[in-house]
């Protein structure tokens, strides 16, 4: 294990002292806690945990917080991937107590109107109609079922256009290159929740980091230890890190990939899907696309200065395209379809081009359920001898962030062995 010479503090913020107690007050030894992985997941257990008393110890094998909820440092502030809360899920409300959303960065109506559609080899405005038939509220015994594909009960409702219309297009919710060979509940779900009106996606100010920065003050200011660049190996290594109370329970926050390497579990695999990245930077121009969905393939673009100028310099737009690509397609092949839809929707993009990145996002893209499985069939929380995950692809419900912000609770309730208005029931979801 690797360890930082300090532990991590937030800028810009303090460190407060303990509450007053009272002389007559009995004390209780606060229970030791030990969390790997400083990003979204670990940082919502640290302050959980905290707030219930526990003395939490936070390793972080980066050299910042935030996992892949960070952002990149400098003119051009991209995330790895989207970075919108949707505001449907727990997270808002236990964020939004906290005073941990911060300004968000809304949307302009004009800026909204612009959203095309790839259809047919051509941009359109509206979707085929059939596939507005998918978007419908239905009744309860009316769902989506689980142990049938999307494809597959999509195309007895509206017909095959439609259908491979919307899990195309429900891709901005899933990153995977098939969505229509998952679960029809699971897509549905997801598919509904992507088009819902007023949308549900709202993006922080300045990317997630300033969601990550103020719950790293938050944990801070309750006394949780947090050690960067500390790379754990093996659970043996926490015996020596320097905790004056032993390690405690153990909440594993990682990649499943990591955890399985860590706990040595093969078990611990669960499918997830893979893109290809690009981040672009254009001169800007007025009038150009807000955000444009592949409707033949799965696949998007989205200009996140439309709601954010502050992620690039003045007079310059960014911009991310995510495209699914399959185990035996490359990042070429992804990048490939991604410049065929910059062709169709900005012309003149590689005139315009100042700056451009490109990456490959395998396996880090959140949970995906497969016909005749649901999240309840994912890897459990409670991995026994006081070891405990949280992240994308565990034991919980919600889309995307949702999935770690549930399971980080739920470990933290399993951890302590308590229940509180902050732990969510996994058996009632």
């Amino acid at each position: 294990m690797h360890r930082a010479p300090a532990t991590h503090r937030p800028s810009a913020r303090t460190r407060t002292g303990p509450r007053t107690r009272a002389a007559s007050a009995p004390t209780r030894t606060p229970v030791p806690l030990t969390v790997i992985g400083g990003g979204f997941a670990g940082l919502t257990a640290a302050i959980t945990a905290a707030e219930a008393g526990a003395k939490v110890t936070v390793h972080e094998a980066h050299h910042t917080l935030g996992g892949r909820a960070r952002t990149a440092e400098g003119p051009y502030r991209t995330n790895e991937g989207p970075h919108a809360l949707y505001n449907g899920g727990p997270h808002w409300t236990w964020l939004g107590q906290r005073d941990l959303i911060g300004p968000l960065a809304p949307l302009p109506p004009l800026e909204a109107a612009r959203l095309r559609l790839h259809h047919r080899g051509a941009l359109r405005r509206t979707p085929p109609f059939g596939m507005l038939k998918l978007l419908r509220p239905r009744r309860t015994s009316q769902q989506a079922p689980i142990d049938v594909d999307f494809l597959t009960w999509a195309t007895e409702q509206a017909g095959e256009e439609a259908a491979r219309a919307a899990a195309n297009y429900s891709a901005v919710a899933l990153f995977h290159h098939d969505p229509g060979s998952l679960s029809a509940a699971f897509v549905q779900e997801r598919l509904r929740r992507a088009t819902k009106l007023p949308p549900e996606a709202h993006y922080p100010r300045g990317g997630w980091a300033s969601v990550i920065d103020r719950m790293a003050a938050r944990a801070w200011n309750l006394g949780v230890r947090m050690e960067t660049l500390s790379r754990v190996d093996s659970l043996d290594d926490l015996h020596g890190s320097g905790s004056d109370s032993g390690m405690g329970p153990v909440i594993v926050a990682t990649s499943l990939d990591a955890a399985r390497r860590l706990l040595g579990d093969d078990s611990l695999t669960w499918p997830s899907g893979r893109t290809a990245l690009v981040d672009l930077a254009l001169r800007t121009r007025r009038g150009d696309a807000f955000a444009v969905s592949d409707l033949d393939a799965p696949g998007w673009i989205e200009r996140f200065t439309a709601q954010d100028r502050t992620l690039a310099p003045a007079g310059e737009q960014l911009l991310q395209g995510q495209f699914p690509i399959g185990p035996h397609e490359s990042r070429a092949d992804g990048v490939a379809r991604a410049e065929h839809l910059l062709d169709l929707a900005f012309p003149d993009w590689r005139d315009r081009t100042t700056w451009r990145r490109e990456a490959t996002a395998n396996g880090r893209t959140g949970a995906v359920d497969l016909p005749g499985t649901s999240w309840r069939d994912r890897p459990a929380v409670d991995r026994g001898d006081g070891v405990y995950l949280a992240g994308d692809q565990v034991a919980a419900p919600g889309v995307l962030s949702e999935v770690s912000f549930n399971s980080a609770l739920a470990a933290v309730s399993l951890a302590l062995g308590r229940r509180s208005k902050n732990t969510l029931d996994l058996k009632q979801a």
